[in-house]
């Protein structure tokens, strides 16, 4: 029985493997990974040292204490800065993402779908003209046959 179930259980899992969408996955994954760490760049060299010219040049200094004293273990102390970091992080992010892949690929796609539907257009016009130009065939010998039958 077991024999059975093993070659399905790595036949089901080799199809998933090949899957086009796994292997795409995968890549996608990989590369976020490598541009995570050009954004955190980013930040840390370009968007921190902004930030620092008012304050600090580490955001994660930036924080907020909810009660009286925040020295040593007591207080409760809001790491806002991290936050507001992390914050930037996704934003820079998002915004690379959006401007260098996604609207690219949109404007793409679109122009890719135009021409389709312009192909589509010229063959309805090819084939209409085409059916035109058979009926005005089909009436000219209509109207042979009608005219040669008369003359008989």
């Amino acid at each position: 029985m077991s024999e059975k179930k093993d070659p399905s259980i790595w036949q089901g899992f080799k199809a998933f493997l090949t899957r086009g969408n796994v292997v795409d996955l995968a890549v996608a994954v990989v590369i976020g990974a490598a541009f995570t760490n050009i954004v955190n760049s980013v930040v840390k060299g370009i968007i921190n040292p902004l930030v620092g010219a008012i304050g600090t040049q580490n955001l994660d200094h930036y924080s907020s204490c909810l009660s009286a004293s925040c020295s040593g273990t007591n207080g409760i102390q809001l790491m806002w800065g991290s936050v507001l970091g992390a914050a930037l992080s996704f934003v820079i992010t998002a915004a690379v993402v959006y401007f260098l892949m996604v609207l690219p690929m949109a404007k793409y796609l679109s122009r890719v779908e135009a021409r389709r539907k312009a192909r589509e257009g010229t063959r309805e016009v090819i084939e209409v003209s085409e059916l035109e130009v058979l009926k005005e065939i089909r009436d000219a010998l209509v109207a042979q046959r009608g005219s040669g039958h008369d003359q008989r």
